[in-house]
């Protein structure tokens, strides 16, 4: 059964939109500060590559698993309550990553962030569709801009602290103190609701939500490849320095952040089919030019498109949850969401064993054809 749009609630303002760009920053830069750890983590416990591996799956299960329930818990109990016990569990998490020894235990602790980091970022993407629909025009790319921002400071904060000789205990209680003077300034504009709450609890995409899922699903998945396999590609395929690498990430999440940080104006000029549309395309032109163009000074170019064109599709995603009438958004948001994180969590081992069996430039050729299909199928949505 199909479920109204439901109108905002008076008293949504600029607050509010404040509040959800912190919630969004917060989760961006929870992630990052674990990122800089893992070398040291790696360490103590003694890990090689595949252990390693293993154990970073832990973030993106105890991301999955919460985040159906964080949805639930927020039509429920509002988006307020569940942003601060989920921003919670990141501080608890932090000092556990940055001690222990254990394998076991990291994993434990890491679970703990990837549910506290994914229920943040599933619903305060409940509240960004809801503070986006009150407001009457395109905030949504600017809100996920701010997730980029909190990568961005987190991962060069976290580099600072520890190039000064601080330890990663010493990271982790800063990254808290952080965290704590974020939340306080922002908690009290948090939503004390988490929109229409008629429908289950619980529910598997279906119809467009199912069909936004799988949009999201191969953004996520192309912006995982950049992330785990742009250094190998460069390294190993194009015989860059392995010291110069990681430009190739920077590439791209310096334009995804720029693109993202602007995406609201763009939004408002031309349809969101027309961003859709058009990222897809310059995405996919960029994997090409990376994979085409024998030279490493190419690649990081496309890479960079790669970027400029992912940033603004999946927040119009986002955008198009709350314009849908068939689930409401508590339900629709997670299970979105949910299957976003399983391309991020999928795709590089997809990937890798694509790279086995044929080359890794043939992988990344896959996903450029799958891009094209997104921009293909943008036009279906509500502009």
């Amino acid at each position: 059964m199909a479920t109204a749009v439901l109108p905002a609630p008076a008293g949504i303002g600029r607050a509010e939109q404040f509040s959800t760009r912190v919630a969004f920053f917060i989760a961006g830069f929870g992630g990052a500060v674990w990122a800089g750890l893992v070398p040291f983590a790696k360490t103590r416990a003694g890990l090689e590559a595949g252990g390693l591996g293993l154990l970073l799956l832990a973030f993106g299960i105890g991301s999955i698993v919460a985040m159906p329930l964080a949805g639930a818990l927020a039509g429920k109990y509002g988006c307020r309550r569940v942003l601060i016990a989920a921003s919670l569990l990141v501080c608890i998490a932090l000092p556990a990553l940055a001690t222990a020894s254990s394998p076991m235990l990291l994993a434990a602790a890491l679970f703990v962030l990837g549910a506290g980091v994914g229920s943040v970022d599933c619903v305060v993407n409940i509240q960004a569709v809801i503070v986006e629909r009150a407001a009457g025009r395109a905030l949504m790319s600017g809100f996920h801009g701010l997730f980029s921002v909190g990568g961005i400071v987190g991962a060069a904060g976290c580099a600072g602290i520890l190039s000064l000789g601080a330890s990663p205990v010493a990271v982790s209680l800063a990254a808290i103190a952080f965290t704590a003077a974020m939340l306080a300034w922002a908690a009290p504009h948090f939503l004390a609701f988490g929109g229409d709450t008629s429908g289950p609890a619980f529910a598997l995409p279906r119809g467009v939500v199912l069909f936004i899922g799988i949009l999201c699903f191969i953004v996520f998945l192309t912006e995982g490849a950049i992330l785990d396999w742009s250094a190998v590609f460069l390294t190993f395929t194009r015989g860059a320095d392995p010291a110069h690498a990681g430009f190739g990430y920077a590439a791209f999440a310096t334009t995804m952040t720029i693109g993202r940080l602007s995406g609201d104006a763009i939004v408002r000029r031309v349809s969101r089919t027309t961003i859709i549309l058009a990222g897809a395309l310059l995405a996919a032109s960029g994997l090409l030019v990376a994979t085409l163009v024998p030279s490493a000074v190419a690649a990081m170019i496309g890479f960079a498109l790669v970027g400029a064109g992912c940033s603004n599709i999946v927040p119009v995603l986002y955008s198009a949850i709350g314009k849908q009438t068939l689930m409401p958004e508590s339900v629709a948001v997670p299970a979105v969401t949910t299957l976003g994180y399983a391309g991020i969590l999928l795709g590089p081992a997809s990937i890798g064993f694509i790279a086995h069996v044929a080359s890794l430039p043939a992988a990344f050729l896959i996903i450029a054809v799958l891009l094209i299909g997104v921009a293909v199928s943008g036009r279906f949505l509500k502009a």
